[in-house]
Parts: C-alpha cells; structure tokens; sequence
C-alpha cells in the first residue's frame, strides 16, 4: 500500500468512526420529562405541587381541563417555580363524547374543548389533548367519525385565535386503533392547529410497534405519554412493558421528535414520583 492508500484508508476509517458516532448521539432525541397533575401527591398548595414534581426531576407538567381550581393560582405557582405547564388534557371527552348521538351532549364536549383551549392559553400551553369519540352500542365507526370530526372542526378557529393545538390521542376507544387511520383522521383537518397525542403503551395490544406508529405519524406527532404494557401481564411499570424503548428512541429520532415525553401512571408522594421520573430516565436515554 502506497502513501496515497494509505491516507485514503485512514480519511475513510476516521469518517466511518465520525459517522458511527453521530448516529449514536442521534439515537437519543433531546427529550423533557413531564407528568399529569394529578400524580403529584402529598397535598399542599398548587405552588407546592410544583415544587415537589420538580425536585424529583420533572420540568413540565399537564393538567386537566375543566377542573376544580384557581387558574389564578396556577399561573402564580407556574411563574414562581417556573414550572412549565406544556399543555391541558379534555377532562369530559368520555363523558360528553364529540361522538354522542345526542346534539346536545355533543354541544356539551364541544363547550369542553374550547374550555380546554382557552384554559391551555392562560397558561402557557400548546396544545389541548382530546379523545376524538368513542365507539359503542350507540355508536359506530363511521358514526363516530363523522360526528367528531364535525365537532373539532368548530374548535380550529378558536385553536388558531389562541395559539393552541389540539391533538388527537389514541386510546382504548374503539375508534383509532391503526397509524393509517390516525394519520387519515388528522390530515383531513388540513389544518396545523391539528395533530397526534400518541400514547405509546396504550396500542400495543393492537399488534402494531409503537415505533411503527411514529413513523407513520412524522411530524403530525404533537407529543407523546406513556405508561408501561406487557401483552403477557397487561399495565406494569414503566421500563416492564413491550414498548422496546430502543427502537422507539430510535423511530423519534428519524422523524425529528424533541420535546415532551409525559408519564401517565399512578402518582404518589416524593418517593413513588422520584421512582417514576429514575424510570423515565432509564427508558427514555436520560439516565
């Protein structure tokens, strides 16, 4: 081998190291722990919620919407503990489905999301997350479909006007249970005020990966929670399900995802939060 081979070689070696590593960092999409406000225990004011969930390592936080609280006090806890409050969960879309035969429940869950929305508003959120409809004897498919889907596009206007988003979660409802039927759902809006909450756990059962999902999703994906499932043992902790958290991290990645990852679990005292915030840190590459 010749000089010039030889520095060839070395140049291609260096640069397969170079990319062999980038791709290593890139597996790690930068990511923000968060959890529902309801799995902060230990009582005490808004303000000391707050305080409590950040010491044991969460940066933002969800709410629900509508709830029995001050939203005075939430901004004022928000602003002194600096707490990032990155969105409202639709606190009624099961109980006044966008989906109900009924023209006045609907009315009901429409009121809810735009409640929801303004609510996201005063504090500082982004998006609105919302269970589109629900499935039932009542109910079916296309039923649920076209009439929630009539119902959120009253909502966009008003979703824009705040600078909310209003984003689309996949539960276990009966209505979207492929990626192919949530990337339909959300791109017939034609609309950037609407999007996917993707609950990661929450369709496994339904055979499809999780990181199947996101790629399908892309950029339609919004944010993500999470929780733990296992085909064998159903709802476990989080880091004991079937999610296999590599390739989700690695599906993230390639669609460009950084942002809020949310736990959606049993809450608890100091102990049980900093137990679930080590947890989000194993799986999520954090640790």
């Amino acid at each position: 081998m010749n000089r010039r081979q030889f520095n060839l070689t070395a140049m291609a070696t260096v640069a397969g190291m170079s990319t062999g590593t980038a791709l290593a960092k890139r597996a790690k999409p930068a990511l923000k722990k968060a959890l529902k406000y309801g799995m902060i225990g230990g009582g005490g004011s808004v303000e000391d919620r707050f305080r409590r969930a950040l010491a044991c390592g969460f940066q933002g936080v969800e709410l629900d919407s509508p709830m029995e609280i001050d939203r005075a006090e939430v901004v004022k806890a928000r602003n002194a503990t600096e707490m990032v409050i990155h969105g409202v969960v639709d606190s009624i879309h099961w109980k006044d489905t966008l989906s109900s035969p009924n023209e006045a429940v609907r009315a009901k869950g429409l009121q809810g999301l735009l409640t929801a929305i303004e609510d996201c508003k005063t504090y500082g959120g982004t998006t609105a997350l919302l269970v589109p409809g629900v499935v039932n004897k009542d109910t079916t498919f296309d039923q649920c479909w076209e009439r929630s889907t009539a119902e959120v596009k009253k909502a966009i206007p008003t979703a824009e006007k705040a600078g909310v988003k209003i984003a689309i979660e996949t539960v276990w409802n009966n209505f979207i249970t492929t990626p192919d039927q949530l990337v339909k759902y959300v791109d017939q809006f034609d609309s950037p005020w609407v999007g996917a909450y993707f609950d990661i756990s929450n369709m496994i059962k339904y055979g499809v990966p999780p990181s199947d999902w996101i790629r399908k999703l892309g950029k339609r994906m919004l944010k993500f929670d999470f929780k733990g499932y296992s085909n064998e043992k159903k709802w476990v902790g989080i880091s004991e399900g079937d999610e296999n958290w590599p390739e989700v991290l690695k599906a993230l990645d390639e669609v460009g995802y950084s942002g809020w990852a949310t736990a959606e679990v049993g809450g608890g005292d100091e102990k049980v939060l900093k137990d679930i915030a080590a947890r989000m840190d194993k799986v999520l590459g954090l640790a």
